[in-house]
């Protein structure tokens, strides 16, 4: 008996996303970001005051944004709220805190909850503190009310504040796929199938001012048409968010997937091996 597709559990989620970071350019892509755009983004949060106020919901590249901000203002003190409702994200990003020798001037404090947990307390609490610079990178899939939940973080920008928005753009295999056959996998907690059109959108209707870049980004899937390929198959979680999506999934829909995977819209060929396009969209919104 052929178990039946489901998708993938918190754990599976990191293991298969270890395996996509580690046959893509996405943090290549975003290095590009940080040092072509972001020395300019951070100059133009103008205070008046010596502190700065930040808002991060855990990625990677927060301790490099907070460098790109300490070299655009140098000497101001930095103030750093965290968001992330994984403890293990927690645990690992304190320790890069902790074995960094050059944030002296930067003070942190955590929140392990969710962003929709976090906007609840705030609304509780009545204070809506104001900051200078929030991020939400790779992170609008896992939200409820996308709309609400960018209106609310907008609100809370103080003046000049700036909110970067970094999403896979509909230039990516991602969107194409997405759009063929989200509907025959398991619906996952990540939600919503969501490219930057479906962002750039909600800030038109919500009237909020922004300019979007696009960053190319490729993921080597090669392995994922080798039969009984362990990286490959690990792969093809990650793409279709479903655990061992090869042992499965109906033999057809492999077969779909596999193929249309293959087409201009999704992947281009490079010396021999497939890649995926996973192109990026940094939108920076204004107070």
């Amino acid at each position: 008996v052929i178990p039946s597709m489901r998708s993938l559990t918190a754990e599976e989620y990191v293991e298969a996303f270890k395996s996509f970071l580690d046959h893509s350019t996405e943090h290549q892509c975003m290095d590009e970001f940080n040092k072509e755009e972001m020395p300019n983004i951070m100059a133009g949060l103008r205070k008046v005051h010596p502190r700065l106020s930040l808002l991060l919901f855990i990625c990677t590249q927060d301790l490099k944004m907070i460098r790109i901000l300490q070299a655009a203002h140098p000497g101001v003190l930095i103030d750093n709220e965290i968001v992330e409702p994984n403890p293990q994200h927690v645990a690992a990003y304190k320790e890069l805190v902790n074995q960094a020798p050059d944030l002296q001037n930067v003070s942190f404090i955590w929140h392990q909850m969710t962003s929709s947990k976090y906007e609840q307390q705030v609304k509780e609490k009545g204070t809506h503190k104001k900051f200078d610079f929030i991020h939400m990178i790779q992170m609008l899939y896992r939200v409820e009310d996308i709309p609400n939940t960018i209106k609310f973080f907008h609100s809370c920008l103080d003046h000049h504040g700036k909110l970067l928005i970094i999403i896979l753009s509909d230039s990516s295999g991602w969107a194409s796929l997405w759009k063929k056959y989200r509907h025959c996998l398991p619906s996952t907690d990540s939600g919503h199938y969501i490219t930057s059109n479906g962002i750039t959108e909600i800030l038109k209707r919500l009237g909020i001012e922004y300019r979007a870049y696009e960053f190319p980004s490729g993921w080597d899937i090669t392995e994922c048409f080798i039969e009984g390929d362990a990286v490959g198959g690990r792969m093809m979680d990650f793409l279709t968010g479903t655990k061992n999506f090869m042992g499965t999934a109906p033999p057809g829909l492999r077969q779909q997937l596999q193929e249309a995977l293959c087409q201009p819209e999704c992947s281009s060929k490079k010396d021999g091996r497939i890649i995926f396009s996973n192109n990026l969209s940094m939108i920076v919104v204004e107070s």
